[in-house]
């Protein structure tokens, strides 16, 4: 099922390392789809997430996102998907902390639901390990620091899934 997308990812030059990863981001980013009680797009989910880091055969940069979404694009593969990818870092960025970053002046936050479950997923990912929350956040806390703005959005963003998961 997920073989058109690895074959894009190595074709892309991306490393076996993330590929497992995005592996991972999939398989966290599917379970979620399927555990909310909004309507999503378990597939767009699915190849979005497998393909969020595509960008990362160019560059491990955070323009990766950037790349990626540009890849996709020129792959024919759908804004939808474009969009997921494009909006995958940090939660999401306002357009100030893009700039800082030296991301072309936008907002990078994820809006609807397929891009903040992908977004999630990422965060909620290490390397090829699924994490739960406490220690996502503990790992996020632990390389950007305990009070970036990056926390208070994984931790609003981790807090609207949840809502969407009540009966």
């Amino acid at each position: 099922m997920d073989e058109r997308e690895i074959a894009l990812l190595k074709a892309a030059n991306v490393s076996d390392h993330v590929i497992e990863h995005s592996k991972a981001v999939s398989v966290k980013a599917v379970t979620v789809a399927n555990q909310v009680k909004i309507p999503v797009n378990v597939e767009l989910i699915r190849v979005g997430a497998l393909l969020h880091d595509i960008g990362r055969g160019k560059t491990h940069g955070i323009d990766h996102a950037i790349v990626g979404a540009e890849m996709v694009r020129e792959l024919g593969l759908g804004e939808d998907v474009a969009k997921i990818i494009e909006r995958h870092i940090g939660a999401g960025l306002p357009k100030e902390e893009a700039l800082t970053l030296g991301l072309p002046p936008c907002d990078y936050f994820p809006k609807t639901p397929e891009q903040k479950i992908v977004s999630y997923a990422d965060n909620m990912t290490d390397g090829s390990k699924i994490l739960d929350f406490a220690a996502a956040l503990v790992r996020l806390k632990k390389i950007l620091g305990d009070n970036h703005p990056a926390i208070v959005r994984f931790i609003a963003q981790h807090n609207e899934i949840m809502s969407w998961m009540e009966t």
